[in-house]
């Protein structure tokens, strides 16, 4: 049996990366899919990878016309939500010295305020007994030199996650957080060689993981084989934060 079947979940920022790896799983474990992105031809091309009735709706989750019309569109073509998947973000270099406004109000605005009113707005038309998975990062544990800013968003979205586990327990709303370590997505393909064997030496297992492996780790978040798991926090790093 399909462990997905006759659900209907939500990806955002599911055009690209981990994001789209997620919503393939999702669709070939028999879930309706939807994704949401900021550029229309990258969600398209998306759209047709994932196939089995998949749906891109362009949106921007920091704006919140562009979120309304996203739920909107989801409860008017499938009606309940069952899954939602919050993968969109931002990590951008940029030491304490570094740091400008601009730079830390895109990746607050992005990674936490984006991701907290698209969880408020999938809750009201979640059913009861659903699940969301927040996409963090190990970042949010470890050191992680010029990136203080998005390591900082992201341990924000483990409290999220701590806070919605015991506000969503009456409707038995299962709240996750899957923290992958360096993952082999387009956002390694201007890494320099140098710098890609510099991180993979630093993972036990020597190797960058694959958006599939990411992907696994949400759809056993999502399926109701972790129905007793609330409020955790799941590394897919390779051990590296171990």
């Amino acid at each position: 049996m399909l462990k997905l079947e006759g659900k209907t979940a939500l990806v955002t920022g599911g055009s690209s990366g981990i994001g789209l790896a997620i919503a393939r799983r999702f669709a070939a474990e028999g879930a309706r899919v939807f994704i949401t992105g900021r550029r229309q031809a990258q969600l398209d091309e998306a759209v047709a990878l994932i196939g089995a009735g998949a749906q891109g709706i362009q949106g921007d989750v920091t704006q919140a016309a562009d979120l309304d019309r996203l739920f909107a569109t989801v409860r008017e073509e499938a009606g309940m939500l069952d899954v939602l998947v919050t993968s969109s973000g931002v990590a951008e270099y940029a030491p304490l010295e570094a740091t400008t406004t601009a730079h830390f109000d895109q990746a607050f605005d992005l990674n936490v305020r984006g991701m907290v009113f698209t969880v408020q707005r999938a809750i009201a038309q979640m059913a009861d007994g659903g699940a969301i998975v927040l996409i963090g990062s190990i970042a949010g544990s470890i050191s992680n030199p010029g990136y203080g800013t998005y390591s900082a968003t992201k341990a924000a979205v483990r409290s999220y996650a701590r806070t919605w586990t015991s506000e969503l327990a009456p409707r038995r709303i299962r709240v996750n957080t899957l923290s992958p370590g360096p993952i082999d997505t387009p956002m390694f393909d201007g890494v320099s060689e140098e710098l890609r064997a510099t991180v993979t030496a630093q993972i036990p297992f020597k190797r960058l993981g694959r958006p599939e492996e990411v992907a696994a780790a949400a759809l056993f978040l999502a399926s109701a084989e972790s129905s007793y798991v609330a409020g955790a926090e799941l590394a897919i790093d390779g051990g590296m934060t171990a």
